[in-house]
């Protein structure tokens, strides 16, 4: 079975941790992103795997390589000049997916949902597609995908329904098993997006779009303040995460910090949640919280900020951005 790994977007949220890479290739404990996504469909025999790229792609090239580090072996599908959005991908790699059913999933998702499980639903529903839910109980602000009898019936946005009455909506967990007849709905050479290429008009066509809900772990690492909580919640304990050729000065007072490559923290520094990008110096004395701090020089060469960026400041030779 094959499986296409979606790494072509602009991670603008992730600001400026995307400043140099794209989102799935920045570092979660020890590994890229996109690496964890990789080892992940390969511990289910899927080997096979084309990743697309568009923004900063050799960012993501050089995470993966061949992909052998991460038990696979990896196709790049690099879409240019322009982004071609979650179909319009398929449609690029469609020489490489159209013979057999085969798995998308999102380059920025760390989860362990059981996909053996899922394909297994998806092969006896006897559907074209089955997307893999999860429940939303937080109401966090993701589409509302509506099912029924173990079918997607449909898509809205949040109500105040969910508010109100305690209703616990499912959500889309960026996993879907398609066969190739998912090609039919899919125009050639331009810019589509999944949901409405495919999803609603197939719906409408009576079309069978499986529903496959889980329990299982799943985060999605798409702000700052997700990728710090994360990187937390699983480093275990100590509570701090440091990369490679890091130095802590032992009077430096740091928890709940993660470290990229090559950071000095120096004497008397002081740090609280925190994620400090590759070769960041962090002066004596100095104190940050709930805080992402990357090198100045990077902010010199890159002066464009995306607008959905967090706003930050220059200190030093630092550049700062505030979690709140």
């Amino acid at each position: 079975m094959k499986a296409m790994i979606l790494a072509a977007g602009f991670g603008t949220r992730l600001f400026p941790l995307t400043i140099d890479r794209t989102k799935p290739a920045i570092p979660f404990l020890g590994k890229p992103v996109v690496g964890y996504v990789a080892e992940y469909i390969s511990r289910f025999g899927i080997r096979d795997v084309v990743v697309n790229l568009h923004h900063q792609p050799r960012s993501v090239m050089d995470a993966l390589g061949d992909g052998s580090r991460f038990g696979v072996e990896i196709n790049y599908s690099i879409e240019e000049p322009g982004i071609l959005g979650t179909a319009g991908a398929l449609d690029n790699a469609r020489d490489h997916l159209a013979a057999e059913t085969f798995v998308v999933i999102n380059g920025k998702i760390i989860t362990d949902i059981d996909i053996a499980a899922a394909l297994r639903s998806h092969k006896e529903s006897g559907a074209i597609a089955t997307m893999v839910l999860k429940r939303n109980p937080s109401l966090e602000r993701f589409t509302v995908v509506e099912a029924h009898d173990d079918r997607v019936v449909g898509f809205r946005e949040l109500s105040e329904g969910e508010r109100t009455e305690g209703r616990v909506p499912l959500m889309f967990t960026g996993i879907q098993i398609l066969e190739p007849r998912v090609f039919d709905w899919i125009p050639r050479g331009i810019y589509s997006d999944i949901v409405p290429t495919f999803y609603r008009p197939a719906i409408d066509a009576g079309e069978r779009i499986n529903a496959f809900v889980t329990d299982a772990r799943w985060y999605e690492i798409s702000t700052l303040r997700r990728y710090l909580d994360i990187s937390l919640a699983m480093a275990g304990s100590g509570r701090i995460v440091e990369g490679a050729g890091c130095s802590v000065d032992a009077s430096a007072d740091v928890e709940d910090a993660v470290l990229w490559d090559n950071v000095r923290v120096e004497r008397g520094a002081y740090l609280r949640r925190v994620v400090v990008g590759d070769g960041v110096n962090i002066a004596e004395g100095t104190r940050f919280e709930n805080s992402v701090v990357v090198r100045g020089d990077l902010l010199a060469r890159n002066p464009e900020k995306p607008k959905k960026a967090q706003p930050g400041y220059f200190e030093g030779e630092n550049y700062i951005v505030p979690l709140g």
